[in-house]
């Protein structure tokens, strides 16, 4: 692969991957992820700082998640804002192209308690960011805190089920994002409308 191609992010993330998925998580080196993608070390580490962050290239998927919180209609409520927010991720982050990647990139992760910690983090890290942004959209703290962690908690539940492998095609279930955070997002909130 010429080193002249575009979006070395992305091409270190599928090298990456192919590598762990081949050899281990363990032993897969930096210069081995640079090297399968058509790159050098130093490129690496001009978007990565180490080998455990090729695979959360989620500062796109942050920007994307604040800003379509910042644009959901003034009249939205907090939950609602979420939403809008993850409808939008559906419609431009979580795409069809992107679902057999994102369903090996878990495969790795749970392979690895290291990721797995790191994957806590970046979701950690999710969660502030949308309290940050709805507490600019005039939410009071708590509320922000609490349909932020909610919003989490249906994009996790959305994320499961959109890289789950059909049972019968072991394919995936096709379903797209969006209705999948819709679906999560109705149950969440009957869940917590029942009564105790």
């Amino acid at each position: 692969m010429a080193r002249w191609q575009p979006d070395a992010p992305g091409r270190l993330a599928a090298a990456a991957l192919d590598l762990f998925e081949e050899h281990g998580y363990e032993n897969t080196t930096v210069i081995e992820i640079a090297e399968r993608a058509g790159l050098t070390k130093s490129t690496f580490f001009r978007y990565f700082p180490d080998k455990r962050e090729v695979l959360f290239g989620r500062g796109a998927l942050t920007g994307l998640l604040v800003e379509a919180i910042a644009s959901a209609p003034p009249e939205a409520g907090p939950l609602d804002a979420v939403a809008h927010a993850l409808d939008t991720l559906g419609r431009t982050f979580f795409t069809a192209d992107r679902r057999e990647f994102s369903a090996r990139r878990q495969a790795v992760l749970n392979a690895n308690t290291e990721l797995l910690e790191r994957e806590a983090l970046k979701r950690t890290e999710l969660t502030t960011a949308m309290t940050d942004a709805l507490t600019r959209r005039g939410t009071p703290p708590p509320t922000a805190r609490i349909a932020a962690k909610l919003g989490t908690l249906v994009w996790e539940i959305a994320y499961d089920e959109w890289i789950a492998p059909d049972t019968d095609t072991g394919t995936g279930t096709g379903e797209d994002f969006g209705p999948l955070t819709r679906r999560a997002l109705t149950a969440v909130r009957a869940t917590a409308a029942a009564p105790q």
